[in-house]
C-alpha cells in the first residue's frame, strides 16, 4: 500500500488533532532566540540522510514524525535539510504546539506540516488517524523544552519559586502538589528512589508526610527548603540537592517512562524498511529504557549454540550509532545543556517477523490492560534493573535542569 500522503486529503482527520484555538501563541516569545538543540546537526544526519531510500520501499513521499515537537528546533531543519519530506508534529503541550506551528509557517514549511496535540504514547492511534500506515522516521528528544523550562509558573525548575504543577499538558488533572499531598509515605520513597535514585529517599519522603499535616506543600520553594533541612551536608553532590526530587516528581506527574516504553514500540512497528527511530535522552532511566528496548532488534532471539539460526529470530534492527553519541567538549561549551545528552539510532533493516510484532504489540500496551497510565499505578516496569533485554547503560548520566531547545 503506497502512504504517499502528498496524495491524500489529512485535513479533515488531522483537525482533530491541531492546536486549540485557545491556546494562541503568545507574540511576545522571540522564536528566533530559541536556544539551539542539543547535537542538531548530529539529529538532521540521523534523520534525514536515509529517507529517500526508506521512502522509495513503500513509493511515497518521506514522512518524518516529531514525537516531542517543543518549539519545532529539530524539526524546522529536518525539514530545512530535505524539501521532499513532510512532518508529523506530536506534542501534549498546547502553547507549545501554537508556538511551533506559527514557526514552521513563518518558515514556509506550512504545507509540510502537520500538528498533533497529543502525548507521544499515541503515536500509534495518531498515525491511524492520519491513515499512514509507515513512516521513515521517527524522532524522540526526551529533555524538557525551552518553553517548559522557562515559564516559571509551571513549577519544572527548582530555581524558581513557584506552584509545584509539573504538567506537561495543563489539561491533565494531577500536578506535583497532588502527589505529595495524597501519597503515602512508601509511594514517596519508590518514586524519589526509581526516578530519581536519591539516596535520602526515605527521609525526604517521611518529612514531606510528617510536615504537610502542619501545611500543603504547594510550592517549588516550600519543596527546596523540606530537602535543604533532610539531606545532610556532608553527603549532597553538586548542585541544588533537590534536583533529584524534582526529576522524580516530573517523571510521575507525566508518566514518562511507561509513556516512552510504551512509544518505542509503537515506532518500529509502524518504520518502513529502511526507516530510523532517533532518540535522546538526558538521564540514565531514558537511557536504559532506549537501550533495552533497542537490544531487543540488533541481537538473535534465540538460544545460544543452534546450528541454524530460524530467521524469524535474526535481527531487524542496525545500530547506525554504534552506541551513544554524546556531546564533545565544544559543544558543552557552547550548549550546557548536552552534557548529559545521549543520541542513540538504530535503521529498520527487514520486515519484523510475526511473532516479533506480536511481542511489540504487547509491548505498546503498556502495563495495564486498557493502556491507561495515571500517576503513582503501573508505573514500574520501564527503566527498572531486571526489565526487559540486553544489559544496563553501563553508566549514571548526570541529574540536572535540563533544556534542549527544542
Amino acid at each position: 500500500m503506497t502512504d504517499d500522503i502528498e496524495n491524500r486529503d489529512i485535513a479533515g482527520a488531522a483537525a482533530s488533532s491541531a492546536p486549540d484555538p485557545s491556546a494562541a501563541p503568545d507574540d511576545s516569545i522571540d522564536l528566533t532566540s530559541i536556544h539551539q538543540p542539543v547535537l542538531l546537526d548530529d539529529c538532521v544526519d540521523l534523520v534525514t540522510s536515509n529517507l529517500a531510500a526508506s521512502a522509495a520501499t513503500h513509493g511515497g513521499t518521506p514522512v518524518i514524525v516529531d514525537c516531542t515537537l517543543g518549539l519545532a528546533g529539530h524539526s524546522s531543519a529536518f525539514l530545512a535539510a530535505n524539501p521532499d519530506a513532510r512532518l508529523i508534529g506530536i506534542d501534549r503541550d498546547a502553547e507549545a504546539l501554537a508556538l511551533a506551528t506559527r514557526r514552521l509557517e513563518q518558515a514556509g514549511f506550512a504545507d509540510r506540516f502537520t500538528p498533533v496535540h497529543a502525548a507521544f504514547d499515541e503515536l500509534g492511534a495518531v498515525l491511524e488517524r492520519l491513515g499512514i500506515h509507515q513512516v521513515d522516521a521517527v524522532f524522540m528528544d526526551l529533555g524538557l523544552s525551552s518553553l517548559q523550562i522557562d515559564e516559571t509558573d509551571r513549577g519544572f525548575s527548582y530555581s524558581h519559586d513557584a506552584p509545584l504543577d509539573m504538567r506537561m499538558d495543563p489539561s491533565q488533572p494531577t500536578t506535583a502538589a497532588d502527589i505529595l499531598a495524597t501519597y503515602d509515605a512508601a509511594d514517596l520513597r519508590r518514586i524519589f528512589k526509581e526516578y530519581g535514585e536519591e539516596r535520602f529517599a526515605g527521609p525526604i519522603a517521611q518529612r514531606i508526610v510528617r510536615e504537610r499535616q502542619e501545611a500543603p506543600i504547594v510550592t517549588s520553594a516550600q519543596l527546596n527548603d523540606l530537602v535543604d533541612r533532610t539531606v545532610p551536608r556532608a553527603h549532597r553532590a553538586s548542585g541544588n540537592p533537590a534536583k533529584r526530587v524534582f526529576q522524580a516528581l516530573r517523571i510521575e506527574v507525566n508518566g514518562e517512562l511507561d509513556k516512552l516504553a510504551s512509544t518505542l514500540p509503537q515506532a518500529a512497528l509502524r518504520l518502513a524498511v529502511g526507516g530510523r527511530l532517533v532518540v535522546e535522552s538526558y538521564h540514565s532511566l531514558e537511557d536504559r529504557t532506549v537501550k533495552r528496548f533497542m537490544a531487543k532488534g540488533l541481537t538473535i532471539d534465540a538460544p545460544a549454540g543452534l546450528p541454524v539460526v530460524p530467521d524469524d529470530a535474526q535481527p531487524f534492527f542496525h545500530d547506525v550509532t554504534h552506541g551513544a553519541i554524546k556531546a564533545d567538549d565544544a559543544e558543552i561549551a557552547s550548549n550546557p545543556r548536552s552534557a548529559s545528552v545521549r543520541l542513540r539510532a538504530v535503521e529498520l533493516i527487514r520486515p519484523i517477523p510475526a511473532s516479533r510484532r506480536r511481542e511489540l504489540a504487547d509491548d505498546a500496551a503498556g502495563p495495564g490492560a486498557d493502556g491507561t497510565r495515571t500517576p503513582g499505578t503501573a508505573r514500574r516496569r520501564a527503566g527498572r534493573p531486571g526489565g526487559g533485554h540486553g544489559r544496563s547503560a553501563g553508566h549514571r548520566t548526570q541529574h540536572h535542569e535540563r533544556t534542549t531547545g527544542r
